[in-house]
């Protein structure tokens, strides 16, 4: 049971673990799609560790109960079995005989009708008169002491009386904290680093995706050529999702492509792009994130490769 759990942890922590990284990833290729499917699958994944770490939680609660319900038992059990042997010893030692019954001397017995029982009222009386001798011989005492040893106790006590001053005075300022207390300096020291790495990824992952001035590139026009391919779609599904493909990702750049034209090479699947004029690194990476990140049924799009061309080309 133990090692099933261990699994499950460990797939689990695998799963999110590669589920964080190509989201990251993804963000960095502007493939918004696998990045939605990466951030559901990552959750999914969290809430399964969680459920699993609070089953194993209520598990051992449950098995905790049990084990302090068998305790019980057992304590009663042993109790159970130790007065039963003791009733039977002292049943055997009376010779078998049924013990009477308890306070028997309050039962209205009328064979003993001419007794007189005075054990009680004698215990009370004398219990009275030694509680009145004992406050008197107080009172005695108490009119007759003097105070020499009271003052002889206080001489003997003086060595462990406190210094003038207080019990503080002359003595040196203890340290805040215990000679032999550990530094918080390495702890602070690593939530620091952690903090400066965490901030250190949000910034560069904040570079990576943000969305910048428009700006066009040095050269005439970009061209990019990929491929589409389809599981069981003819030629003309074919092209109808390159050209769907085509049109969703011309809104993807900071720059409006106007004058973009799409051409099939030849009846492979084997498409090329052409944006006049040409575009800049940050949206040539843009552009190429979201026609990778296909959103077509039984469609796959492939970058065979991209490229700028200038005057003279």
């Amino acid at each position: 049971m133990r090692g099933a759990r261990l699994a499950a942890y460990l797939f689990g922590g695998a799963a999110a673990l590669g589920a964080a990284a190509y989201l990251v990833i993804y963000l960095y290729r502007w493939q918004w799609q696998r990045t939605i499917l990466c951030g559901v699958l990552l959750l999914v994944v969290e809430v399964l560790l969680l459920g699993l770490a609070l089953l194993d939680r209520v598990g051992r609660l449950e098995q905790r109960l049990r084990d302090g319900d068998r305790r019980q038992e057992e304590a009663r059990e042993r109790l159970r079995a130790e007065l039963l042997g003791e009733l039977r010893g002292a049943a055997a030692e009376a010779g078998a005989r049924p013990p009477g019954p308890r306070f028997g001397w309050l039962l209205d017995d009328r064979r003993d009708a001419g007794r007189t029982f005075v054990f009680v009222p004698v215990l009370m009386a004398t219990g009275v008169a030694l509680s009145g001798l004992a406050w008197l011989v107080e009172r005695v005492a108490g009119a007759t002491v003097r105070p020499a040893a009271e003052r002889r106790l206080a001489g003997r006590l003086a060595p462990l009386a406190a210094p003038p001053g207080g019990p503080t005075a002359g003595a040196p300022e203890l340290p805040p904290e215990p000679l032999d207390a550990p530094r918080r300096w390495p702890r602070a020291a690593g939530l620091l680093l952690v903090a400066l790495a965490g901030l250190g990824l949000f910034e560069a992952l904040a570079e990576l995706t943000e969305t910048r001035p428009p700006e066009r590139g040095a050269e005439t026009a970009t061209s990019v050529l990929f491929r589409v391919e389809g599981n069981g779609v003819d030629g003309d599904r074919v092209a109808l999702a390159a050209r769907q493909l085509w049109e969703r990702c011309r809104d993807s750049t900071a720059v409006p492509l106007e004058r973009a034209g799409l051409a099939a090479l030849g009846d492979d699947g084997l498409f090329a792009a052409t944006t006049y004029p040409s575009l800049s690194d940050h949206d040539t990476h843009r552009l190429l994130g979201c026609l990778e990140d296909a959103s077509v049924d039984r469609v796959r799009l492939r970058i065979v490769g991209d490229g700028s061309i200038g005057a003279s080309g």
